[in-house]
């Protein structure tokens, strides 16, 4: 790709934005996020003496990998400055008010003068690159100030644009970055493979660090526990339509196991269908009500908390609690694996030592594949598959307590790689010059 077609790349994407805006919430959020937005970042305050952080990241799981690493530099290095950007609204919308940050803005979108303007105003010392979301201009900026950029928890695979014939701008993105620090050995050899050798790392995945911190800093959430009572419980997190509907009948035919559906999005018509699809539900918000007017009642009286304890489906209306949700499981499942893009984040389940179930698109995610061969993570490819997995695993102790084991030892054998990348901060005197 040329500066040319890349320029006609990203006025494609925002006059797509804007065309389907009126129907779709999430191109909403993105155009009025991005409303005097650089007006909003004329207005940072960054003083002729202070050290500025700028951490760019995708979305919300990219900002899940970067925060346990600007955390340890904002432990170390307090009087330090961190400027926090986000490409989509998922991530920004949720974490716009995150309290580690100076500041937290949309990224502006990529051209050379906004680049300039951006770099200009916050002046940065050092900035992490989350995983992926390469846009030249900025990238391009930073190289020619020379200005320590490093990329984090990076992972690349043979069918990416950057070791195609046509992906020489991709490649040209990738030698911006001082420091890469890729998650596999096979990223690190398909770098080299380009030429990018002496400043690559095999860096790890900085999302096993932040797991175990949600698990070791675990807050109970006693509306679940109360729902859940001493019953068996399947947790089903970030699922799409094609996960509910692998899911529904078990549900609906198993009355007594408990099912807590963390839907990836939570617009209304999504919610409305999961309602349809399970029978016997109720929202988080309706429960939570219910509990604060008093028509739910942590009671003694068995037969009132029988009846209102009827649904077993708990559907999560709201967003930032699956993490800790994943602690209730009996069974963990993971959405996308029946999807184009392929299963989320099977590590945030795997690290509460459950079996961890999910569906056949995994190819793009090593985590998951690492975590079948090891045998705390199963594969099914359809529901009657998923129901036979469930009832074996609620049976055969023996069996639920190796898939157990095997997913805690997993994620506790993959920390680490907050500490790769903090040590080479460190020896390269990046943050103290």
């Amino acid at each position: 790709m040329s500066i040319f077609f890349y320029a006609i790349f990203l006025w494609l994407y925002k006059t797509g934005i804007r065309i389907i805006s009126p129907w779709n919430p999430k191109a909403k959020l993105w155009l009025d996020g991005r409303k005097n937005l650089l007006a909003r970042i004329s207005g940072v305050k960054v003083g002729k003496d202070d050290r500025v952080i700028w951490m760019h990241c995708a979305s919300l799981g990219e900002f899940e990998q970067g925060r346990p690493v600007v955390e340890r530099f904002k432990e170390q290095y307090p009087g330090h400055k961190l400027i926090l950007t986000f490409f989509s609204p998922s991530g920004y919308e949720i974490q716009k008010d995150y309290e580690g940050a100076d500041y937290v803005f949309y990224l502006p979108t990529d051209s050379k003068k906004n680049a300039r303007f951006f770099i200009n105003t916050i002046r940065p010392v050092l900035v992490l690159w989350i995983k992926y979301d390469y846009w030249f201009y900025y990238l391009d900026e930073l190289k020619k100030r020379n200005i320590p950029t490093l990329l984090i928890s990076a992972i690349f695979r043979p069918d990416q644009p950057f070791f195609k014939w046509y992906g020489k701008l991709h490649c040209y993105m990738l030698y911006c970055f001082t420091q890469l620090f890729v998650q596999t050995e096979e990223s690190k050899k398909l770098l080299i493979g380009l030429g990018i050798s002496s400043n690559v790392s095999l860096g790890g995945d900085t999302r096993f660090d932040r797991v175990m911190a949600i698990a070791g800093q675990f807050t109970p959430i006693p509306l679940v526990e109360y729902f859940c009572g001493d019953k068996k419980v399947i947790v089903a997190g970030s699922t799409w339509e094609e996960d509910e509907e692998e899911l529904d009948h078990y549900a609906n035919t198993h009355p007594e196991i408990k099912f807590i559906i963390a839907p990836h999005e939570i617009d209304e018509p999504h919610l409305r269908g999961i309602e349809s699809l399970f029978h016997e539900s109720v929202r988080f918000s309706a429960l939570e009500k219910k509990m604060a007017d008093g028509s739910w009642q942590m009671a003694e009286n068995t037969a009132s908390r029988r009846q209102l304890s009827a649904p077993n489906v708990l559907i999560i209306d709201n967003i930032g609690i699956l993490s800790r949700l994943y602690n209730y499981a009996t069974i963990a499942y993971v959405g996308g694996g029946f999807g184009d893009d392929g299963v989320h984040n099977v590590v945030e389940a795997a690290v509460y030592g459950k079996p961890v179930v999910f569906g056949p698109v995994i190819e793009k995610y090593f985590e998951a594949m690492e975590l079948v061969d090891c045998g705390g993570g199963i594969v099914i490819d359809s529901a009657l598959e998923a129901e036979a997995v469930f009832d074996r695993l609620f049976s055969n102790l023996e069996e639920y307590r190796f898939s157990c084991e095997a997913s805690a030892n997993y994620v506790r054998g993959k920390k680490g790689a907050t500490e790769i990348i903090v040590q080479y901060v460190q020896e390269n005197l990046l943050l103290t010059s």
